[in-house]
């Protein structure tokens, strides 16, 4: 098959990274190895590290990495454990570093993986196969009040309550086996008016039942954790996020970052010391164009941040 994907926000990461030939970098979400293989083409002497939870990406990489596999170093495992597969591979800093925490589009595509509203699937939404907490477990296992919990919190969704309410009942007569199952009970408990939005009435329950099994916003809080650190002097963080909740995480922690000092705002001096510890590479987040819009639509949501350590 020929290598034909369009990674999100492509140009615009390769010059935030800011890529030197002889650095070492990690792109922590392989996915469909976009980014990867221009960062990789931009190496001569350089590393790259390619990190993704899913085995199918990896199993996929020596195609679509083909001609740059001498500089790339492939591991399954979470990006939110970066600082220690970057110890393990007796890394102590690189020179720069990318997250993309959208869903890959093969995940996405793959009816079979069950993160698709718009397939009937066996309920199972996990990024890594092999782990043991799928979407049938959420849905048929956790209490009406977390359920609750999860679509209001990780999506947003304003019927949350109401929707809980019918997996309980659903389920209480019959485990609830597929994706299709789960789109019915959905649709049948919200209102008319909701039903007849724009937005698919199962988008925002899908995003947060997906969330949570993978527990996607704890990655990305671990990697936000760690990753300054394990950067050198001048080199660079770059997220792209897909959702408010991601972008929030990111937002602060940057602008913690580029802050530094943590005295409440009346202090007329600094007392506590703190000196920034990053600069940000723009001043709003970068954003799809119009031409990138109309040939890929899922960048629409998608937001660049970048920031450099001092």
């Amino acid at each position: 098959m020929e290598y034909t994907h369009k990674p999100v926000l492509l140009q615009e990461c390769l010059e935030g990274l800011n890529i030197r030939p002889e650095g070492v970098y990690v792109d922590g979400t392989l996915g469909r190895a976009g980014h990867s293989r221009e960062i990789a083409r931009r190496l001569t002497a350089g590393r790259l590290i390619c990190i993704d939870r899913d085995q199918a990406a990896l199993d996929a990489a020596a195609q679509r990495l083909a001609g740059f596999l001498d500089k790339v170093t492939l591991v399954h495992g979470n990006f939110g454990d970066v600082a220690a597969i970057l110890e393990g591979l007796n890394i102590p800093a690189v020179d720069g570093m990318l997250f993309d925490l959208g869903v890959s589009s093969p995940q996405l595509d793959d009816g079979s993986r069950g993160f698709s509203y718009l397939q009937d699937a066996p309920l199972d939404m996990r990024m890594d196969q092999t782990a043991p907490l799928t979407a049938h477990d959420v849905v048929n296992g956790w209490s009406q009040e977390e359920l609750k919990r999860i679509l209001w919190q990780y999506g947003e969704e304003r019927y949350a309550g109401v929707i809980a309410a019918a997996i309980i009942r659903e389920r209480s007569k019959a485990l609830i086996e597929t994706t299709g199952q789960l789109v019915e009970v959905i649709r049948a408990a919200m209102p008319g008016r909701a039903q007849r939005e724009k937005q698919h009435p199962a988008k925002r329950s899908f995003q947060a039942i997906r969330i949570a099994v993978n527990d996607e916003l704890g990655e990305v809080e671990r990697m936000l954790d760690s990753a300054l650190d394990l950067l050198r002097p001048q080199g660079r963080l770059a997220v792209i996020s897909f959702h408010s909740l991601e972008d929030r995480l990111v937002k602060t922690a940057f602008a913690q970052w580029a802050k530094g000092c943590t005295c409440p705002p009346d202090f007329p001096v600094c007392v506590c010391g703190k000196k920034p510890r990053a600069k940000l590479i723009g001043k709003r987040p970068i954003v799809a164009g119009q031409a990138e819009l109309e040939e890929n639509p899922r960048a629409r949501s998608a937001k660049l941040r970048v920031a450099e350590k001092i």
